[in-house]
């Protein structure tokens, strides 16, 4: 962070200070304002980002709600649960399973990667404060050297390239265990009549939401 930068975690306030700033001629290029749902096309459906501004308690509520989730490795990804039960289990999980979880819970569920960050270092038997923080940010594509604001992994992708066979997904999740593998990495192909979590977001779709 440098002398010319501003923290603020409120978008009401973000988006009055660049109008501001623009009215007095002061260069904001480079800037983004906050999307705003008074300038959204009347035909067009509402973003999950209108609802946040539109009513101030959707946030909390859809905050707490997927948290709440994702902790549990309930999100009816297979592979993302079964990291996140491997965690809760073991206190640690794979580096490469540390980046898809962060991912899809700041990109995927559009949730502040701080709060991931914290749930990760009460939890690691090997949690690092820099490594841990700067994974983190390297997720959600801020602070230093992150992944472009583009990159967002494919959950479905991401499970069939680490785990073809599906033993890790079965280790975790044993609800799965007679789920054929050809059905087993994608949510949305899984059969009706299993006791398992139905997908807490649509990954087909989140990528060009958080991209835009």
């Amino acid at each position: 962070i440098d002398s010319g930068t501003i923290i603020i975690d409120d978008w009401d306030t973000a988006y009055d200070m660049l109008q501001t700033l623009d009215q007095h001629g002061i260069d904001i290029k480079g800037h983004d304002i906050p999307f705003d749902p008074e300038d959204e096309d009347d035909d067009e459906p509402a973003s999950d980002y209108s609802k946040y501004r539109q009513d101030p308690d959707y946030y909390e509520k859809d905050y707490k709600q997927k948290l709440k989730i994702w902790q549990e490795g309930k999100t009816g990804f297979p592979f993302v649960d079964a990291a996140m039960r491997q965690l809760l289990t073991t206190g640690w999980m794979h580096n490469r399973l540390r980046m898809i979880v962060a991912m899809f819970f700041t990109k995927d569920c559009f949730q502040d990667w701080r709060i991931g960050e914290q749930f990760f270092i009460r939890h690691l038997v090997d949690g690092d404060l820099a490594a841990n923080n700067g994974g983190w940010q390297w997720a959600a594509s801020t602070g230093c050297d992150a992944a472009p604001y583009f990159r967002v992994f494919n959950p479905v992708r991401q499970s069939e390239r680490f785990d073809p066979t599906g033993a890790f997904i079965k280790t975790y999740c044993p609800e799965l265990k007679e789920v054929p593998i050809k059905q087993l990495h994608d949510p949305f192909k899984l059969p009706e009549n299993i006791n398992y979590p139905k997908p807490i977001v649509d990954y087909r779709n989140t990528r060009a939401t958080v991209i835009q």
